[in-house]
């Protein structure tokens, strides 16, 4: 199935999207939007124009594994996305996704402006392919 994820950002959301087959997450943009409601019309675009039968929200829970003030952002930004667009939303877990993105960079020699523009879209495909790769081991082919 196709699935997008979001790596919500408080300037720079992230978004990437996996094939059919979900055996590859790629990155899809990265929204520049610091307003809460223009965040959620832009990724709804997304949402219609790449028709993906899951979406999965980053879930930046605590080291300790408590959930902090983003982490509450990101469930009312996982709601309000499925009343939005109809689209069944997951929470997953995403902690240090944006660590290993800068480290996937640096191996990549992406630095500056250039790093700046696509940290978010990468660390939304970390996300992503995390969680299709639990899927597949899991056995989860449908939800």
């Amino acid at each position: 199935m196709v699935i997008l994820s979001i790596d919500l950002g408080d300037s720079r959301t992230g978004v990437a999207v996996c094939d059919k087959t979900e055996t590859l997450a790629s990155p899809v943009t990265t929204v520049f939007e610091k307003y809460f409601p223009k965040i959620l019309e832009k990724v709804n675009e997304i949402v219609k124009e790449k028709k993906p039968e899951l979406i999965v929200v980053g879930y930046p829970k605590n080291m300790n594994a408590t959930i902090g003030d983003r982490a509450k952002k990101c469930e009312e930004f996982a709601s309000s996305l499925k009343e939005l667009s109809g689209v069944d939303t997951v929470l997953w877990d995403e902690r240090l996704s944006t660590v290993s993105a800068m480290h996937a960079l640096n191996d990549s020699g992406t630095f500056g402006k250039k790093r700046k523009n696509v940290l978010d879209s990468v660390a939304a495909v970390i996300i992503l392919q995390s969680y299709i790769d639990y899927r597949r081991i899991h056995n989860e082919n449908r939800i």
